[in-house]
């Protein structure tokens, strides 16, 4: 089990399965990776907004990778536990005309410096904004030839931006392609459910992943095992312990049909339930939550299962 560093450049801002590894590691292995912030390092801090227009949005989800897992083939599953995400004291966020899920209320450019202190930002004042640092986009390679934009998330992963996939959780990805071709980027220091005004708080930050491949593990799209972060404000429990399934779709509602029906199958095939005991418990335990509203033209919504209610497996 080896411990690897990858540099963040040269990025890519397209999924494309053609794309030569920049590292190849063995199961078990980590890697210490450098993330720049969303805009492919295009924003600095005291950046105007008329320069912040001036950015080759070309450059947007500048991911760090390809890596490459030996012996990974399609049908297996890759394991992603996060080890740590760290951010480098600074992010932003913006307000962009056309983007964004209040696009019509929200129409002129705009652009929020903000300071992060260890666990918190006192930025937006009189908000203390507590700081859970993750990836927006995890992903492999994509199962189809071409290039394809990193916007829009699917059954590889991507641009998910669930924020429970702070350091403590594992992310349990189909591989699709050999070597399964893994990327990141994306980091937000914080993000609320939705991310709704297009952005979390968009950062450089330092990702510490482990990787660990299972071998004809067939997964019908990304699957979450959430740690229980802490709320650093406040001490409280924010996401406890969960099994978490991830769709998306065109539209929310289909997402969350689909990620219900995934964890009802979950259900069945780990703990023993009939199909409609299953689909009970989900009324009466399952959190049903919009992840992210605004990568047009998909939605995604994760549906997690605390822990607590069920018997403890260890499906990986």
């Amino acid at each position: 089990m080896a411990d690897h560093s990858l540099s963040a450049g040269p990025t890519h801002s397209r999924w494309n399965r053609s794309l030569e590894p920049r590292i190849e590691i063995a199961s078990g292995d980590t890697v210490h990776m450098e993330c720049v912030d969303s805009s492919g390092a295009q924003v600095r801090p005291g950046m105007t907004v008329e320069e912040f227009l001036a950015i080759d949005r070309g450059k947007i989800h500048a991911l760090t990778g390809p890596i490459a897992v030996k012996d990974a083939a399609p049908g297996d599953a890759l394991e992603v536990e996060v080890v740590e995400v760290a951010h480098q004291g600074w992010g932003w966020s913006s307000v962009l005309p056309g983007l964004g899920f209040l696009k019509e209320r929200f129409c002129e450019p705009y652009l929020f410096h903000w300071t992060l202190e260890g666990h918190v930002s006192r930025s937006l004042f009189p908000a203390l904004v507590p700081l859970r640092p993750f990836c927006g986009v995890m992903g492999v390679a994509p199962g189809e030839d071409g290039e394809f934009r990193t916007r829009p998330p699917g059954v590889f992963g991507g641009n998910m931006d669930v924020r429970e996939l702070c350091a403590g959780a594992r992310l349990y990805l189909p591989v699709l392609n050999r070597g399964a071709l893994f990327s990141a980027g994306d980091a937000h220091a914080a993000q609320g459910d939705g991310e709704v005004c297009i952005n979390g708080i968009e950062c450089p930050a330092d990702a510490t992943l482990r990787f660990r491949l299972h071998k004809h593990r067939t997964l019908p799209g990304p699957l979450i095992e959430s740690g229980t972060a802490k709320d650093a404000a406040s001490g409280d429990s924010w996401s406890g312990n969960s099994w978490m399934v991830v769709e998306s779709a065109v539209d929310a509602i289909s997402a969350a049909r689909a990620a219900t029906s995934r964890m009802i199958d979950l259900l069945v095939e780990n703990w023993d339930f009939s199909p409609v005991d299953a689909y009970l418990l989900c009324s009466v335990a399952m959190n049903l939550r919009l992840s992210q509203v605004v990568n047009e033209p998909m939605f995604t919504v994760s549906a997690a299962m605390p822990k607590r209610v069920l018997p403890e497996r260890k499906l990986f």
